[in-house]
């Protein structure tokens, strides 16, 4: 029978996440079955899984370290963030509705049979599936109806790991505090605490593992030391395009606005790995720099809204003069329907029904459908004739002259859309730039012939799981898993 452990924070980016895909790569090179799972995830960064749905990014990326095909049992519940107070509800990887946030509060506790499931399901794959919380596992104003940490591990009778982050200070009051505020019947169920991404000395740190271990009364694992490539892997939370603002300064200029909504940004992640590339994430009430090689508009969870975000950060004026000015653009996604005439949205699939016009630089139409496209494809970029690795992830039709001059080629059909002087291009496709060839056509001699992106990520998923085996006793860990109940 199957085992279980399961990782919570005492905040959100604690490194939970990588935590988990740290030790599914170390346990699957131990030759354990291993299985990622988190019950309900927040994020508007999602993959494909192989089974036809659609899971959170850091999922995917731990089913991948785990050496398995991610599938959508290993993320059940999956809230995409429409507006300020709404998400976009997919289960079992499909839409099933769209939801304020007190209403998915007062909900979602209907949810925890499907996700019990879910999990049953995977754990008759697995030798050990490591559980990811989500957010704070203090927050005890939402813990009523929980399916995402203590009422998931209550329900599971699974055992618990708190995580806490010690860069952003504050990690022994986080920690001891935690178990202050919750309910003791949850605090029961946590049998170790973690101490994350720690610098310098650990000896330093020796009377706070004693502090600790004495205040919770639970074994203190770490301090674990930071690791530094972790910005080498995709990332899932919005924060992390935080990071962008350091981006290198290349000789190849990418200016990306960004969108409130911005989706999946983690196409952007490749770019970000050239030496010779800047990627820029253009901030609201900034312009798009004028130097720019090549500005990308990327994907959105809501594209009509965040076309208006757009054109009131006037980056539509900016737009127009880089296009003038000879420079190149490329929409990805809600990015391509926004390059088109109209976007319309007749049955209110992102909102209220109605119709926007568009920026007008593809001679194309959208229009919104509630049947969401979930596949992963292998397409060929029309101009080059490099191949391309990528997924579907999208809701809506375009058609228009342009699309009669394709950006790719899928299966022999064509995709995508390519404006008559060939500066501007869509396409529906996300991860292309994770496809080697494709991305060397599309930078020229700014691209760096040595970057093999993929193969770069497994070598930081074996550098990661190095990385905890030296620096975490893995096997104590392990000892606390325990044998799931029917």
């Amino acid at each position: 029978m199957a085992k279980s452990l399961m990782f919570m924070g005492t905040g959100s980016d604690v490194g939970k996440s990588l935590l988990v895909a740290g030790l599914c790569r170390a346990l699957a090179n131990r030759g354990l079955r291993v299985a990622p799972f988190k019950p309900q995830n927040m994020s508007n960064n999602a993959a494909v899984t192989t089974d036809g749905g659609e899971i959170g990014r850091a999922q995917a990326l731990q089913a991948r370290a785990a050496r398995r095909d991610p599938i959508t049992a290993m993320n059940p519940v999956l809230l995409k963030p429409e507006q300020e107070t709404g998400s976009q509800v997919v289960v079992r990887g499909q839409r099933r509705a769209s939801m304020s946030a007190r209403a998915y509060w007062q909900e979602r506790g209907k949810l925890m049979p499907e996700v019990l499931a879910a999990f049953h399901d995977l754990a008759a794959t697995a030798d050990i599936v490591l559980v990811e919380g989500a957010g704070s596992a203090s927050e005890v104003n939402l813990r009523a109806n929980d399916i995402a940490n203590f009422g998931f591990a209550q329900a599971g009778n699974i055992p618990v790991v708190l995580v806490g982050d010690i860069h952003r200070g504050g990690v022994i009051a986080s920690l001891v505090g935690t178990f202050a505020v919750i309910d003791p019947a949850d605090a029961a169920r946590i049998r170790a605490t973690l101490v994350n991404k720690f610098q310098g000395d650990p000896a330093l740190f020796a009377d706070g593992v004693t502090f600790l271990q004495t205040r919770t009364g639970v074994p203190c694992f770490g301090p674990v030391p930071w690791f530094a490539d972790a910005a080498k892997l995709p990332a899932e939370d919005v924060l992390a395009l935080e990071s962008y603002a350091g981006s290198r300064a290349g000789a190849f200029t990418i200016a990306v606005p960004r969108l409130p909504r911005v989706a999946n940004f983690d196409d952007l992640d490749p770019l970000r790995a050239e030496p010779g590339v800047s990627v820029i994430m253009v901030e609201p009430g900034q312009p798009l720099p004028r130097n720019a090689d090549l500005v990308i508009l990327p994907g959105s969870k809501s594209t009509r809204s965040d076309l208006a975000a757009l054109r009131q950060n006037g980056w539509d004026i900016d737009l127009m003069a880089h296009v003038r000015a000879g420079g190149r653009v490329l929409g990805i996604c809600g990015g391509y329907q926004m390059l088109g005439r109209t976007i319309a949205d007749p049955d209110g699939v992102e909102g209220s029904s109605g119709t926007s016009p568009g920026l007008g630089l593809l001679d194309v139409e959208t229009v919104l459908t509630p049947v969401k496209q979930l596949r992963v494809e292998h397409a060929t970029h029309a101009a080059t004739g490099a191949a391309i690795s990528g997924y579907h992830m999208h809701m809506g039709v375009t058609s228009g002259p342009d699309t009669a001059r394709p950006f790719a080629h899928v299966s022999g059909a064509p995709e995508g859309a390519t404006s008559m002087d060939g500066r501007v291009t869509g396409t529906y496709l996300h991860g292309l730039f994770a496809a080697d060839p494709f991305r060397r056509a599309m930078l020229g001699n700014a691209a760096s012939p040595d970057l093999a992106y993929e193969a770069s990520i497994e070598q930081t998923l074996d550098d990661l799981a190095a990385h905890l085996e030296r620096n975490l006793d893995i096997n104590a860990l392990l000892a606390l898993a325990g044998p799931l109940t029917p």
